[in-house]
């Protein structure tokens, strides 16, 4: 199985090795903590699945699935928090809900594995039934819900917008292979594009964005604004939070750039059509490599401090992942990507 690499930038064997510092977090149960005996959330330990799959490390990648859908509680959703399989926190967020199908359909495009797609189909199903379950009347999702009460939180966030678009994608394109129904996804994916289409006009019809970088480039990586309009939605903010050879910023007003954040953005860019920025956005944050392949969090440029002071298995996946869109090592690089096809043909 090829390797994700980026030519200049990263070769197969650091990539291989940034897979395997991923796995070395790994808790016995198969959980993906933001680094060893930090917590654990159900989006972040997704995301970290999908780089382990990419670098071809199948039984762990399969173990992070299989606590995916032993942990998920009956009502479809998981915890937000985690730690060493304690949970902190009992909060429903729509988006973390979601997300499994993004990271399910990556799986089965690396490997080919029906079974696999077969075995997770309940948790899916289920993940994607209660994300349905906090759609307002327009077809913009609800940010999260109180677990034990059900009263849901009204806010309506762009970057989970976002996110929640491609997971209805690619949560049809799961039912599609196994041949199960799916029209509801399918015309909620719709509705809720529909609601981006009258956002790139009208900010009000979502939160205001907040000063993260994410809500300015997710809507582009999530599929749900692409073409011109992309286009134009990046290069509107790119000088506010691309800072040349170091990254982008995690929020806008802070002398902060953030591995992660960079590395999306960098699908999210190479998604329009522009490989040429993405390949110097992965290479402007190789400052937080670590020996051991490995990625810090970030970096205080303004004092040369990298903070927080950790190595986040979510950082390294995510250049895992930019390294794989750009190269186009495995079947499932374009994940991101080819949600522009649906999109523009709807």
């Amino acid at each position: 199985m090829a390797v994700p690499h980026i030519d200049g930038v990263l070769t197969p064997a650091q990539i291989r090795a940034t897979g395997q510092a991923i796995s070395a977090m790994q808790e016995p149960s198969g959980a993906l903590p933001w680094f060893p005996g930090g917590k654990t959330d159900p989006w972040d330990h997704v995301e970290s699945a999908m780089a382990l799959a990419a670098c071809g490390l199948r039984r762990q990648a399969d173990a992070a699935y299989e606590w995916s859908r032993r942990t998920q509680r009956p009502d479809g959703s998981w915890p937000l928090e985690l730690r060493e399989g304690v949970v902190v926190d009992h909060g429903v967020d729509s988006n973390f809900c979601a997300y499994i199908a993004v990271g399910v359909w990556h799986h089965f495009l690396v490997f080919d594995d029906a079974g696999f797609l077969r075995r997770m189909w309940p948790t899916v199903k289920a993940a994607i039934g209660r994300t349905l379950s906090f759609a307002r009347a327009d077809g913009a999702f609800r940010w999260a819900a109180d677990y034990r009460t059900g009263d849901m939180f009204p806010n309506v966030l762009i970057t989970g917008n976002a996110s929640i678009y491609s997971a209805l994608y690619c949560a049809a394109s799961i039912a599609e292979i196994l041949d199960e129904p799916a029209d509801e996804w399918s015309a909620a994916a719709r509705r809720l594009g529909a609601v981006f289409d009258v956002w790139t006009g009208d900010r009000t019809v979502m939160d205001p964005a907040s000063n993260h970088s994410m809500d300015w480039y997710y809507p582009v990586l999530g599929g749900a604004v692409r073409g011109d309009a992309g286009r134009e939605l990046i290069d509107a903010r790119w000088d506010d939070f691309v800072v040349s050879g170091l990254g982008a910023r995690c929020v806008d007003d802070h002398p902060w750039v953030t591995g992660a954040e960079t590395c999306e953005l960098a699908m999210a860019v190479d998604a329009i059509g522009d490989a040429d920025r993405a390949v110097t956005l992965v290479e402007s944050i190789q400052h937080l490599r670590d020996p051991d392949g490995s990625y810090w969090t970030g970096l205080v440029f303004s004092d040369g401090k990298r903070w927080p002071v950790e190595q986040s298995c979510w950082t390294s996946a995510t250049v895992v992942l930019a390294a794989d869109a750009i190269s186009g090592a495995t079947p499932g690089g374009g994940v991101f990507r080819d949600i522009a096809s649906s999109r523009i043909a709807s």
